[in-house]
This record gives structure tokens, C-alpha cells and sequence, in this order.
């Protein structure tokens, strides 16, 4: 810890210390240890926070060792829902108030060569990762997130996919991109609506499920814009303003037999 505070001190971009992720306290408990760490952060960098990201209870003791705590948590992926995410906050906030509180990892695996019409969760241990249902978790988990003001900070889980067990062997999908950089997963856009006002965009979600077995669908778009239109088969379904989370859709929308062409275009 020492050698890692003095090698980067003067790093602008390092806000925290971290001292462990996903410990267990069972057996050979680590707290007392952590309580060391922490002290010793302090002493070579007064100027600092603490951090760590736990898997546990927020009533484990090793949850208060440090000046803030994180946790990773996947509620609507190894289990629950991602409506779970608010619950538990809420319960987290109302044991311990004083806890300074954030989710240092939150993601559900996506691979775009999994499509299905409807929103059903794929087998997390398995290898079936449909891409909405990524896309259905973020929203969900992102709304949690950006409605409770007590919450410091959120990090997905990840950015890009990368080296271990996922949808295929040796890739582990939960990536907003695809591993090799080039596909930008459903998931990614409707942070970048939410999050990027500075570049006009608008964007069809389930693009990548082409061959569908329904004939009548719901069609999901995100943009930062003011206003989209919705073009099926060159007839407009209308306009439509988006919900406080840049995301519009259009409920029930019947599809002809063979091919469909789908255009969103900004009124702007």
C-alpha cells in the first residue's frame, strides 16, 4: 500500500485509496487488518479518502472501516430484479445514514447475437445473454441510481467486454461495447442519451433482431433530442417527447409480413 500511495500521489485523476473488493469476513476475519490499511493510507496521504467494495451485509462491521464504501451489487441479474436496486438503497440509507454510500460495480451480460421479442432474463451462469434484456436492467438500475441523491457515485460493470467465462468460452459479456471495440450494445446508447447532450443522435434499439416472430412490436428509441418522429414502412406513427430518461417508445406497433424498414428521425 505504501509503494502504491508514493508511485501515484501525484496522479490527478486518483480521487480515493481502495483497500479491498469482495472480502469475507467469515473464518479468518480480515477487518482488524483493513482497520491497519486504512490508518496507513491516512498517514502517507492525509489529503485522501478511503474507499472499498463490498459484497456483504451493510451491517458487517468491515462495511465502516473506511472514509467512504461502495458495493457491487447485480440485482436483477444473479438474482431479484433491477427494481431491487431503489429497495435497498432505501433500507442501506435508513439502517446507516451516516454511511457514505455509493455501487462500485452494477451490470447483466449482453451478447448481440442473442435477440429475443420479448424481455425475459437470460441464465447468468449460462450462456444466454439476450441484448434487451441488458438493455431492460440498465434502465432499471440506472433510474435507482440517478433518483437518490445520497448515492456518490455508480460504475458499470463494464465498459467493454472482456477475458473471462460469458456468452461464448473466455469472453465475459456484461460490456456496453463489444470486446473487440467495433458494436456499441443497445445499453450504450441510452447512457449516452442520458449523459451526452453535446452530440444530436437518435437511435433504434433491437436492431439486431431481425428475423421476429411477432407481428406486432414495441419500438424503443433513445436520443437527446426534444422531439422524435417514427417512421414504419415510410408512415409516420407520430411524435413523441421523451420520458425523463431520453427514451421514447411507441406501444403495439404492427409490422407487415416479410421486410420493415424502421426510421426515427429528430423534428429538429
Amino acid at each position: 500500500l505504501k509503494e502504491l500511495i508514493r508511485q501515484h500521489y501525484n496522479h490527478p485523476s486518483i480521487c480515493f485509496w481502495g483497500l479491498f473488493n469482495e472480502l469475507k469476513t467469515i473464518g479468518d476475519n480480515p477487518t482488524e487488518y483493513i482497520e491497519e490499511l486504512n490508518d496507513l493510507a491516512h498517514q502517507e496521504d492525509p489529503t485522501r479518502l478511503t474507499t472499498s467494495a463490498s459484497f456483504l451485509s451493510y451491517d458487517d462491521d468491515i462495511n465502516k472501516v473506511t472514509d467512504v464504501i461502495a458495493w457491487n451489487q447485480y440485482f436483477g441479474w444473479y438474482g431479484g430484479s433491477p427494481s431491487d436496486m431503489g429497495k435497498w438503497l432505501d433500507a442501506n440509507h435508513k439502517a446507516h445514514p451516516e454511511y457514505k454510500i455509493a455501487i462500485s460495480e452494477y451490470g447483466a451480460g449482453a451478447s448481440i447475437y442473442h435477440q429475443q421479442d420479448s424481455v425475459k432474463r437470460g441464465i447468468a451462469s449460462g450462456w444466454w445473454h439476450p441484448e434487451n434484456y441488458q438493455t431492460y436492467y440498465h434502465i432499471g438500475n440506472w433510474k435507482a441510481l440517478a433518483e437518490r441523491p445520497f448515492v456518490w457515485g455508480s460504475f458499470i460493470w463494464n465498459l467493454f467486454d472482456f477475458g473471462v467465462e460469458g456468452d461464448r468460452p473466455g469472453i465475459n459479456d456484461k460490456g456496453l461495447v463489444t470486446f473487440d471495440r467495433k458494436v456499441k450494445k443497445d445499453a450504450f446508447y441510452f447512457y449516452k442519451a442520458n449523459w451526452n447532450t453535446e452530440e444530436p443522435f437518435v437511435y433504434i434499439t433491437n436492431r439486431r433482431h431481425r428475423d421476429r416472430s411477432l407481428a406486432v412490436t414495441d419500438i424503443m428509441i433513445f436520443s437527446n433530442q426534444p422531439e422524435v418522429e417514427l417512421f414504419v414502412n415510410g408512415k409516420s406513427l407520430g411524435r413523441q417527447k421523451p420520458d425523463e430518461y431520453a427514451t421514447f417508445e411507441w406501444k403495439g406497433v404492427a409490422l407487415q409480413d416479410g421486410e420493415n424498414t424502421i426510421e426515427a428521425r429528430s423534428t429538429q
